[in-house]
Formats: C-alpha cells, sequence, structure tokens
C-alpha cells in the first residue's frame, strides 16, 4: 500500500500581491478625480480639474504596469482561465477609458464639465469591476482546468 501524499496543484493562480498592489492603488485615484470632478461642477474653481487631471494620470500608471504585468502572466498555463481572462479584458478597457478621460480632462476647464464627470464614473465603475475580478469575483470557485 503506498502512503505517499498526492499534492494537487490549485486550480487557478493567484494574482501577485505586488500585482494586487499596483491595480488596487489606481482604484483611489480614479475614486479622488471623480471627487474633484464633482468639486469643480459645484464650485467652477479651476484648480479641481488641475487636480484630477494629475489623478487621473497617476491612476493611469498604476493601471497601465499592472496591465502589463497581467498580459506576461498570461504566458502561463496556470493563468488562463476565464476569470483571467476577464480580469485582463476590464483592465484594458479601464486604461482605455482611463487614457480617454486624460484626454478630455486635457480640454479647456469650461468646456470639459459635462464630459469629464461621465468619463471619471466610467472610469470609476470599470475598475471596480476589474477588482472584483481580481480580488475574488464570483466564478473563480467554480472554474477547473483541464
Amino acid at each position: 500500500m503506498d502512503t505517499h501524499p498526492v499534492l494537487v496543484a490549485p486550480p487557478y493562480r493567484p494574482l501577485h500581491p505586488v500585482h494586487l498592489l499596483l491595480v488596487t492603488s489606481a482604484f483611489p485615484l480614479f475614486l479622488g478625480a471623480l471627487i474633484a470632478d464633482i468639486a469643480y461642477a459645484r464650485s467652477y474653481e479651476i484648480q479641481w480639474t488641475n487636480f484630477a487631471s494629475w489623478l487621473v494620470a497617476g491612476a493611469l500608471v498604476f493601471a497601465l504596469v499592472g496591465l502589463v504585468w497581467a498580459l506576461v502572466s498570461l504566458l502561463t498555463p496556470t493563468a488562463r482561465t476565464r476569470t483571467r481572462f476577464i480580469y485582463v479584458g476590464l483592465l484594458a478597457l479601464t486604461c482605455v477609458l482611463g487614457f480617454v478621460n486624460s484626454l478630455v480632462h486635457a480640454m479647456d476647464a469650461w468646456q470639459k464639465m459635462p464630459q469629464a464627470l461621465v468619463w471619471s464614473v466610467l472610469c470609476l465603475l470599470s475598475i471596480g469591476a476589474t477588482l472584483w475580478f481580481a480580488l475574488g469575483g464570483t466564478w473563480r470557485r467554480r472554474e477547473v482546468l483541464p
């Protein structure tokens, strides 16, 4: 009788903690940009738009580094799960929306207000959905690798 323990690999490879730190760091920056846009919509103090522009730029730095890391991690076979592909797609969507948001924030302060607020809300919803899949999501427990 063979009594050696059998080691079974987990059905998914979790994200690296530094990767999670990078991606989750974009959320408060996008949230701060939304709050700054709301403050500008109420007060029309131009400094709020400058603040929001810098917050969006900072969020894009973290999101883009996280996207590159996520794309490189897809090269390993244990990372190719449905949840991971959805996560990478949502992170790419967040980067595209953030880039458009930064272009909108680069417009003249009096011209950008309705669009900047909408793009900031879209960026925040997108990074929120990305973090949902990064931190657990709902499908991870049901996935089985072939």
